[in-house]
């Protein structure tokens, strides 16, 4: 059973127990993100998630490393739009020591100048990293392009000029405005004593902030837009998206299984016509992307350079017949089939079970058991895929990028599609 439990000093706790493990997964969920930053300091909410395992007053980064070690943890952290998770998981009776290790981590890092300085090279070479493997700067630059009106638009990793700006005292003064207890919630799911979680939490985080600062986040109409990198590369990497909606929109879970039989899985519209029918592509997929404010559905595909008109023409094909034909009771019994069984799947996993309840209780302030979560995608209908399909039907609302050694015009190729 999932509880949710507001802890005195200000945080709020997710529990989830499962007697028949023998491990438990436990995550620091900030809400600090790409979102909440500035082009003057874009990438510090990453930059910090770094610098928290980079040593605290007690214990050097050697150290944390060979603590984790000792009790025979997995720790790691991620940084998101909207959230950074620190976590860790371990047998049972060792997850009080992790949550110790964690604490120090997240309210004593002394952010080291000289660790700065060399965690910001380690940073660039992961934005280097990035811009060389073609299908990750693709989606990121889409990404980047379908919310260039909002502030999840602004990237995660950050720029080399933003980063240099980035020194100890805008750290400092970062980390003390969005490390509140207001935006934080600890999730642990597994084989655990509550009774201990609440303890090692409850009089350890009262040296945070209580409040978290206003959000002024500006919001602009959606602007379709596109851009073609050109590099040397083998094959051509592309990408369209266009807006939907967010997690507590009414059409949430209609997107789920819509994105599942648009393109979701190898019964897919888009991968039976345009690998299995018509060979134009190896790899070819739709994906969803959510947050509290918006969300997106992206096509991707990797094709041959001179497979590049047939295969908009065929995604275009394939959007207009989702949305005037909609789709049939077997594919609609299918997807949820698909669903139900991955969820299931992965909610096994400690991990995975702790990072679902900590992203929707930050984000929306509500946490789902599985049956909750089943029975909302049970419930889709017909006509609630209808209404999704509405939504990512027109091509001509799609932004597009694509990294290819030939350089195209994505609207003249958009409006050739669009005469076929």
């Amino acid at each position: 059973m999932v509880k949710v439990i507001e802890l005195n000093c200000g945080i709020t706790l997710v529990t989830e127990q499962t007697d028949y493990v023998r491990s438990a997964a436990l995550g620091i969920w900030v809400k600090s993100g790409s979102i909440y930053e500035n082009d003057n300091n874009n990438g510090i909410s990453h930059f910090i998630e770094h610098m928290m395992f980079k040593g605290t007053e007690k214990r050097t980064a050697k150290e944390i490393a060979e603590d984790m070690d000792k009790i025979g943890a997995s720790s790691n952290a991620m940084t998101g739009k909207e959230a950074t998770c620190y976590y860790v998981k371990t047998v049972s009776s060792h997850i009080y020591e992790a949550a110790d290790i964690l604490l120090d981590m997240v309210l004593n890092s002394t952010f080291n100048p000289d660790e700065i300085d060399k965690e910001r090279q380690v940073i660039l070479e992961e934005i280097k990293m990035v811009k060389d493997s073609p299908d990750d700067d693709v989606y990121d630059t889409i990404s980047e392009l379908v919310n260039s009106c909002n502030p999840l638009g602004r990237t995660i990793l950050g720029s080399p000029e933003s980063l240099a700006g980035v020194n100890r005292e805008v750290m400092v003064s970062y980390y003390k405005e969005r490390y509140a207890r207001e935006g934080i919630v600890v999730t642990v799911a597994g084989n655990f004593d509550e009774d201990k979680i609440i303890r090692a939490f409850e009089d350890k985080m009262q040296t945070l902030n209580l409040k978290l600062p206003e959000d002024k986040l500006l919001f602009k109409p959606y602007k379709k837009s596109f851009n073609v990198k050109k590099k040397d590369i083998e094959q051509t990497h592309l990408c369209l998206a266009c807006p939907t909606v967010s997690y507590s929109d009414e059409l949430y879970y209609a997107f789920g299984l819509a994105n599942n039989i648009l393109g979701g899985s190898m019964s897919s519209r888009l991968f039976q016509s345009i690998r299995e029918q018509k060979g134009l592509a190896y790899s070819v997929c739709s994906m969803n992307s959510f947050s509290s404010f918006s969300g997106s559905l992206s096509i991707y595909a990797g094709i041959a350079h001179d497979k590049l008109k047939d295969t908009i023409c065929e995604i275009k094909n394939e959007l207009t017949k989702f949305a005037e034909h909609g789709v049939t009771e077997k594919e609609l019994s299918m997807a949820k089939e698909q669903f139900n069984s991955s969820y299931i799947f992965s909610l096994e996993n400690t991990t995975t079970r702790m990072i679902s309840l900590g992203r929707f209780q930050l984000l929306m302030n509500k946490v789902f058991d599985v049956d909750e979560m089943i029975e909302h995608y049970n419930a889709v209908s017909r006509n609630d895929i209808f209404k999704a399909a509405e939504l990512i039907a027109d091509i001509n609302n799609y932004c597009g990028a694509a990294v290819s050694k030939q350089e195209f015009d994505f609207e003249e190729l958009i409006g050739n599609a669009n005469k076929n």
